[in-house]
């Protein structure tokens, strides 16, 4: 299914499909595609990436090196060692000055420890130079921690962030800067949070079809996850209403 522009309809039904979108990889994840130590959850947290994001969690047992993916063989599980295959690639390390301004620790009320978290952009993180720059320093102080991340961008780029959400994230790590196509305005980005920050771009447009992007469990393993088949499964229960409005007839 083609991205949609979502641009057409109100905040509230965006809004609305962000909420099923998520629920709908969730599923997909713990349904098979995790290996068994790890689990996904739509999480509470609160600040710019959140509350509607998705973490990706190992139980504290498993913490103590045991946990590595490639040691789970159950059914379909099917990690992936990097790099992915992803048109954009970049790296970088942190500098001292990132590291000190950057303080806030997110934890799981469980006491389980996350390994990743999943973004998906909303209007609203773009809305003001404040959102937008907390959305970035919540996501660069996320990678400090050691947080894998992925962010799925739908939306054109603002005055605010002239190369996508990527090029405001990335300009953090490295000097040199980002430069999203002028024909592929929207953007996936995958982050390694290793020692040295890895980045995987894939930037993409209104009417292409979305495809499966890594999601990190350490720094060189990953998962796919299945953008496709969630958004489409996510936008069944879109109201005709506004599906005849992102749906426009053609001329």
């Amino acid at each position: 299914m083609p991205i949609h522009d979502w641009t057409r309809v109100t905040a509230g039904t965006w809004h609305d499909f962000h909420l099923a979108w998520i629920a709908e990889i969730r599923n997909a994840l713990n349904g098979g595609i995790l290996p068994a130590d790890y689990y996904a959850q739509a999480e509470q947290i609160a600040g710019p990436l959140g509350p509607d994001v998705l973490t990706l969690q190992v139980p504290d047992e498993h913490a103590n090196g045991t946990n590595d993916p490639r040691s789970h063989g159950d059914g379909g599980v099917a990690v992936r060692v990097a790099p992915p295959r992803m048109r954009v690639t970049a790296e970088a390390e942190m500098n001292d000055y990132v590291l000190k301004r950057r303080t806030l620790v997110v934890r799981h009320a469980s006491g389980d420890r996350i390994v990743a978290l999943l973004e998906i952009v909303s209007p609203g993180n773009k809305s003001s130079r404040h959102a937008l720059r907390s959305f970035v320093e919540k996501a660069v102080e996320a990678l400090y921690r050691g947080y894998h991340l992925l962010v799925v961008d739908l939306f054109p780029p603002s005055s605010r962030d002239p190369n996508g959400i990527h090029g405001a994230i990335w300009s953090e790590f490295n000097e040199r800067a980002f430069e999203l196509p002028s024909a592929e305005p929207l953007t996936l980005a995958s982050y390694s949070a290793g020692p040295r920050k890895r980045a995987y771009v894939e930037p993409t447009a209104v009417g292409r079809d979305l495809i499966d992007v890594p999601l990190f469990l350490e720094e060189d393993i990953y998962v796919n996850v299945p953008l496709e088949s969630t958004y489409r499964a996510a936008y069944r229960g879109v109201p005709r209403r506004w599906q005849r409005v992102l749906e426009p007839p053609s001329p």
